[in-house]
């Protein structure tokens, strides 16, 4: 029998409120996504420093004719990439690159749109819950704040580097998948009402390991973030051995407090080091999620953590052995969202079993 049939109107009006808006934070969840996924090819293909202005109200318009192809293309003639490694590149070749920096900047845009209309036709409907307004006004703070790091990012390779920061890229990344958690989490809350399926267990244990793995992942993808502005990963394209050795002898070299962020064999160990112990620390999760009760989504949930792990370390081996393929790349960046979105939803079930 549906749970939901003996609820008062009343009840039953603010429960369906919610499932909307859980739909509508689940649909900007997978915007944030794709966001991702599209910066990463950005990255891959060398495109991000293809558009040197920035137009926060102008910028969802493209160039349409060619005296503004012209203009755009002239601009990026004065930049340092231009001049240090595109030198001699055609208006065509431009317009390849211009345009993933563009779809980049335009899909920020429209998640903005996404969240900002239904948001006010919510409010203006009173179907949101007066406590749940100042965390939604937050996460668009925060989502126009990831604009304007991007953007200063981006000025990092403009002035005298071809070559973004890899501190700002860090930053930027780390910012957007804050805000992709926060929207997901929130979703949940709407979605799955934490008075429902609750069960009195000693889940402790369990809950601080599938902690431990958010942290472990968080930070793995924080150290990818370090492989690709370095580009640590066109080199040392062997596994498990790196030049031969399985700890290079030239791993942490002096000063040891920037090398972990700058020198490129520190960077590629590191980010393999926390791949394999994430691996490991999700499996003990796993494990010992097998001996409490659980609902049949959580156990989904925890099993495809693992299966997701798992694949995600195949998927980044393979893409080191062959030196980076765009393609794989971008998939190994997106699986790595999909196994903290796992790690997350599985430390929501559990809180749920307090």
């Amino acid at each position: 029998m549906n749970q939901t049939a003996h609820l008062p109107n009343k009840g039953q009006k603010a429960f369906d409120n919610n499932q909307d808006m859980a739909s509508w934070l689940f649909v900007l969840s997978a915007m944030v996504l794709v966001m991702v996924s599209i910066g990463g090819i950005t990255r891959l293909t060398g495109s991000g420093l293809s558009m040197v202005e920035w137009r926060p109200f102008m910028g969802f318009i493209p160039p349409f004719s060619e005296t503004e192809w012209l203009r755009v293309f002239n601009l990026y003639k004065a930049s340092p990439e231009y001049q240090e490694v595109n030198s001699g590149i055609s208006l065509a070749g431009f317009k390849s690159i211009f345009w993933w920096e563009f779809i980049h900047r335009f899909w920020g845009r429209l998640i903005g749109a996404a969240f900002l209309l239904p948001f006010l036709w919510f409010l203006f409907k009173r179907q949101i819950n007066p406590s749940l307004v100042p965390r939604l006004i937050l996460l668009f703070i925060l989502g126009g704040a990831q604009g304007f790091l991007g953007w200063y990012m981006v000025k990092s390779g403009l002035i005298n580097e071809p070559e973004v920061s890899q501190y700002r890229l860090a930053a930027h990344l780390l910012l957007a998948l804050a805000l992709y958690i926060a929207l997901f989490w929130t979703a949940l809350q709407l979605r799955f009402p934490q008075s429902e399926e609750r069960q009195n267990q000693n889940t402790k244990g369990v809950v601080n390991l599938a902690r431990l793995t958010f942290f472990m992942v968080a930070i793995t993808i924080l150290s990818g973030a370090f492989v690709a502005g370095t580009d640590a990963g066109f080199a040392y394209n062997t596994f498990p051995l790196m030049n031969g050795q399985l700890i290079p002898s030239d791993y942490l070299p002096p000063p040891w407090f920037t090398s972990a962020f700058e020198d490129i064999v520190t960077v590629q160990f590191n980010h393999r080091t926390l791949a394999i112990l994430s691996l490991f620390i999700a499996l003990i999760t796993w494990w010992r999620s097998r001996w409490i009760v659980l609902v049949e989504r959580a156990r989904k949930v925890v099993n495809g953590m693992l299966i997701i792990i798992f694949l995600q370390v195949v998927l980044g081996i393979t893409t080191l052995i062959l030196a980076v393929p765009t393609p794989l790349a971008a998939i190994h960046q997106v699986g790595a969202v999909l196994l903290l979105t796992m790690t997350t939803w599985f430390i929501f079930e559990l809180k749920k079993l307090k």
